[in-house]
């Protein structure tokens, strides 16, 4: 879906969430202005209160935590983080920072050492490690130390040695390109609590396969562009990662389930290919839409794997130069003419209808429905209930960031 600023793409894709919410499908909607999910959470059925989980750094409390490193699966897990950095700081990134956060991760995730009898020790036998054991793991010895003895892979084994024998000033400048940029992360506290809170309190199996409505407002105002293109491409890696066991089942035993993204060049920043996720995702069942307002916005390989198999299309007004680049999708039927001067609410559309494609016609958008007084709050406050990181407990679990410092800030790492 592509469309200026105004052309009423935000306004349709809000109708097209409210759809499937009042059909029972899992959601996942991920934007990075905020507005999108302010107009949801005001016109949201009443009835799907208890489906619904916000992750929003407006919110009073500690958000639902959703840990890139929970999982069963270390080599994908290793994969989506270390690829979501690199692409993200593209030319900030070589192959030692590979290296490192690689074999960081792996370790943390494949080795698991005895309960630390204080903090800084090491993690627990079978705990969940975070981005902070990371950080910890570079720069504590202790922690360090404990972390990766027993270690029975000779290549990890190997690394540590070679990593151990560095002097300090080696060491230091080696992991300066990654410490930089995860403590640009977790200095700020709601990233933190997002990303590092230690177990994931959202389950994405239930919001794809229960109907659930996992709302993302991550707006690049309050947490940073940087930590805006992060926090959603972890959502979106955990979200691929959760369809991806859906292999076990057969067909007719996989729901239907949609994410949305907004603003989508912000997130498309995962390892594999995004042409492979657009072709695999409709035998998975996972509706995949994706906005944005102009192709500049797309690097060129990722603008035609888009223009191949993103394969239904809704252009709204565009610029005389999309246009032109646009107007084989709709031709002959419309002309690089009409798709540069559509009315406002007004879009072209080609669509696939029974794997074939259809002729491109015009539609004009619905109005939103009007937005129900309390509805908002009542939502939130649900939302709050059902994923606070207390929930049934009392206290703030394991690692929680409320009880764990954030990592020091370090002079020289720029």
């Amino acid at each position: 879906m592509l469309g200026a600023t105004g052309s009423g793409k935000s306004t349709l894709l809000a109708n097209m969430i409210l759809d499937d919410a009042t059909a029972g499908r899992g959601l996942v909607v991920i934007d990075p202005k905020g507005d999108l999910v302010n107009d949801l959470l005001a016109r949201l059925p009443a009835g799907t209160a208890e489906r619904v989980v916000v992750l929003d750094p407006q919110d009073t409390a500690p958000p639902p935590c959703l840990n890139i490193l929970d999982g069963d699966d270390p080599d994908l897990a290793t994969d989506q983080l270390v690829g979501i950095f690199r692409r993200i700081w593209v030319d900030a990134w070589g192959p030692r920072t590979d290296d490192l956060l690689r074999a960081a991760c792996l370790t943390l995730l494949t080795r698991r050492t005895a309960p630390g009898k204080g903090p800084g020790q090491g993690p627990a036998v079978g705990s969940v490690p975070t981005l902070l054991d990371i950080v910890s793991l570079l720069t504590d010895p202790t922690f360090r130390r404990r972390t990766t003895a027993g270690i029975t892979d000779p290549v990890l084994a190997g690394f540590w040695t070679w990593y151990t024998d560095l002097s300090d000033g080696a060491r230091s400048q080696a992991t300066g390109p990654i410490l930089n940029k995860l403590r640009a992360l977790l200095l700020r506290r709601f990233v933190r609590q997002a990303l590092a809170a230690g177990p994931s309190a959202i389950n994405l199996t239930d919001v794809l396969d229960r109907g659930g409505i996992l709302l993302v407002r991550i707006p690049k105002g309050q947490i940073g562009e940087d930590a805006c293109q992060i926090l959603g491409s972890i959502v979106l890696a955990k979200v691929w990662q959760t369809v991806l066991q859906r292999a076990r089942r057969a067909p007719e035993r996989r729901p239907d389930a949609a994410c949305y993204l907004d603003e989508c060049q912000n997130f498309l920043t995962l390892p594999g290919a995004v042409e492979d996720m657009l072709a695999e995702a409709r035998g998975y069942r996972l509706s995949l839409t994706l906005a944005h307002q102009h192709l500049r916005q797309l690097p060129g390989e990722l603008a035609d794997a888009l223009s191949t198999n993103a394969r239904t299309k809704i252009f709204f007004a565009c610029s005389p130069t999309d246009a032109a680049g646009l107007a084989r999708h709709v031709s002959p039927v419309l002309t690089d003419h009409d798709l540069a001067r559509l009315p406002a609410y007004t879009a072209a559309l080609r669509l696939i209808v029974d794997s074939a494609d259809t002729t491109a016609f015009t539609v004009r958008t619905r109005p939103l429905p009007a937005a129900v007084p309390g509805r908002a709050q009542t939502l939130r406050a649900a939302a709050r209930r059902h994923t606070a990181p207390t929930a049934g407990s009392g206290t703030a679990p394991s690692g929680d960031p409320r009880t764990r410092p954030a990592p020091p800030a370090s002079e020289g790492h720029r």
